[in-house]
């Protein structure tokens, strides 16, 4: 059965009749009866063993062709998982170059477990406020004329940790997993809609996903309308489990729990279901006793990858890198610090410069020897600029839980050791 929360404000046609829920909660009882993956079996999974490598290459044969790729032996970037049902994995962006990431390891959030889903099989069911409520299936999808764009996805949680105990060992990976850009390939939404014939008083829609918790969003029509895409394909490739095979919601530059993964409803009425994803979890603790709702933008933010915690540096000149990023838009500045504030230099975007996308950017810098903490700042094309921890805590308050966006940066010794600075 649907959740309780799931209360909606228009039923053209009942859910009874839609859905065959029964199967969802045996799903989700028997998920919920598995054991978490605890950190001793994670270190359980032995490591791969050094590669044996020839003295000359050019003397010995190499390996014959494969049927799928692989990784150098010498290079090993992996996610950081909790191991948990309820959990997330973590994107190694002080690994990574460019601006992509790897499907294998773009982040991971779940509130259930992936579930395993047949794509033969499954269907996305659009009714509400709608002419001609319909149900389609993945082949049906893929008749729609398909569009393919690059945007980052943001869990709104990503860099609580750095916010709330920050420690000087923390890397990119833990200050910032919780994001990662990709290819999508899907339909624009907007084309259902219009199939569906939605009614002109439809000014929400009731996202459901198909995993074990059927996770729910209210969305506005008006984004659904805008820019928003159904996607089954990331970086030329199917969709990965983790990341909503067959079928998630992609609302560029929204909050990454909007972004239904394992899609499979989508109803249109005239009001927010307000489900307990948007009421008791993913709203923000403000000062005064308030706290802000649907607060979907995520907001322009940005951190240097290279140099970084674990590295040490010498001497001499080397690019300042990284990666910035905005939910309103294009990032059209991003600054560099050397001295934890005090003056600011322009560092170069690398092109292409997309919006709603992730953008690497660079600024090269001559290291002396002495003590430097090396800050970035982005400003994007509504003219916002990334606070300071200061500025954020007065304009929320201390007890906000989602959205952290504060100037981040790495602390240099005089012998080139490296670690984390959570800003002022």
């Amino acid at each position: 059965m649907p959740p309780r929360d799931a209360n909606p404000p228009d039923r053209a046609l009942t859910r009874r009749d839609l859905l065959a829920g029964a199967a969802g909660v045996a799903g989700a009882a028997a998920i919920a009866s598995l054991p978490a993956l605890g950190a001793a079996q994670q270190a359980s999974v032995p490591a791969a063993p050094p590669p044996v490598v020839p003295a000359d290459p050019t003397k010995v044969v190499g390996t014959p062709t494969a049927a799928v790729g692989t990784r150098s032996p010498f290079v090993r970037p992996t996610r950081v998982p909790t191991g948990d049902i309820q959990g997330f994995s973590l994107t190694p962006h002080g690994d990574l170059t460019g601006t992509i990431t790897p499907a294998d390891l773009h982040f991971e959030r779940h509130h259930a477990g992936v579930p395993l889903i047949d794509p033969a099989r499954h269907t996305l069911t659009v009714h509400g406020k709608v002419a001609r409520p319909m149900v389609f299936s993945m082949d049906d999808l893929r008749r729609f004329p398909q569009v393919t764009r690059t945007y980052f996805l943001e869990c709104s949680g990503n860099g609580r940790a750095a916010f709330r105990d920050p420690k000087p060992d923390l890397t990119p990976q833990r200050v910032a997993g919780l994001l990662s850009n990709t290819e999508w390939t899907g339909v624009p939404l907007h084309a259902l809609l219009e199939e569906v014939g939605m009614t002109g008083d439809a000014t929400w829609m009731l996202a459901e996903g198909g995993d074990a918790c059927m996770l729910t969003r209210s969305i506005p029509v008006a984004k659904a309308m805008d820019d928003a895409l159904l996607v089954w394909a990331q970086n030329g490739e199917p969709l990965r489990p983790e990341n909503g095979f067959p079928l998630r919601l992609l609302l560029p530059g929204w909050e990454g729990n909007s972004n239904v993964k394992w899609l499979r409803r989508l109803e249109l009425g005239t009001a927010p279901w307000m489900t307990r994803w948007e009421t008791s979890k993913y709203t923000d603790p403000l000062l005064g006793q308030k706290a802000r709702q649907f607060s979907f933008d995520m907001d322009a933010k940005s951190m240097i990858t290279s140099p970084c915690v674990p590295q040490a540096i010498t001497k001499g000149w080397r690019p300042v890198s990284g990666l910035a990023w905005t939910g309103r838009g294009r990032i059209t500045r991003v600054e560099v610090s050397v001295d934890g504030g005090s003056s600011w230099h322009d560092a170069a975007l690398h092109e292409p410069v997309l919006s709603k996308a992730v953008t690497r950017f660079s600024w090269m810098w001559h290291w002396q020897g002495k003590s430097a903490l090396l800050l970035s700042r982005a400003t994007d094309e509504t003219g916002y600029v990334q606070p300071t921890r200061t500025e954020l805590t007065t304009a929320r308050g201390p007890g906000t839980d989602y959205h952290f966006n504060q100037i981040v940066g790495w602390q240099v010794d005089p012998s080139g050791q490296l670690t984390y600075h959570g800003g002022r």
